[in-house]
């Protein structure tokens, strides 16, 4: 077999990343994750989700990632799961809460499906802050997949804190935006 992976962000996301300084306050870091999302959608690069690592205490962003299942041909493409490797892959560590690191927070445009769920608690970051529910991304279509009803609870008890709902209404106004100009359903098995 000869396979390689290899993912990129689309530029515009390279250019906004390049131009983001620290962002002191949840609904800063969530207002530039949504913008990211937003112009996802706009630019169709990709998806109607965005996520971003960022170090808790300073507020610099580590990396981010806008969802890019369709355009990479690969499923597990999602934005949670691309922020988070490529915070792994820019820090070169596995584990995102290594101790001698900064503690790491995730802030996503969205809850996470089950596969994010996954990643995020094995990634190592101290913190998650999302906005629209996944309730809010099925109804636009999307299958966020079998994922405990008390999600949030078992991040936490993984010493994960977990903030819901931050800038939710701007969040679902992009979502709806994507529905609105007909964007892909990309759900497996739907074709």
């Amino acid at each position: 077999m000869s396979a390689a992976l290899h993912i990129a962000p689309p530029e515009w996301l390279t250019q906004a990343c390049a131009a983001c300084g620290p962002l002191a306050t949840d609904a800063e870091r969530m207002a530039f994750v949504v913008e990211l999302s937003r112009r996802n959608v706009e630019t169709r690069s990709g998806g109607p989700f965005a996520a971003a690592v960022f170090e808790r205490d300073s507020g610099r962003l580590v990396a981010a990632a806008t969802n890019l299942v369709v355009a990479s041909h690969c499923s597990a493409a999602h934005a949670e799961v691309l922020a988070l490797s490529f915070a792994q892959q820019a820090l070169g560590r596995h584990d995102l809460g290594a101790s001698e690191l900064p503690a790491m927070e995730l802030v996503g445009s969205c809850e996470p499906c089950a596969m994010c769920l996954g990643a995020i608690g094995w990634s190592g970051v101290r913190r998650l802050v999302c906005a629209a529910t996944g309730a809010d991304a099925e109804v636009i279509g999307f299958d966020e997949g079998p994922k405990p009803a008390n999600w949030a609870g078992e991040l936490r008890r993984r010493g994960i804190e977990v903030v819901e709902g931050m800038l939710r209404a701007e969040a679902v106004a992009v979502l709806l935006t994507y529905r609105q100009l007909g964007g892909l359903i990309y759900n497996g098995r739907s074709g």
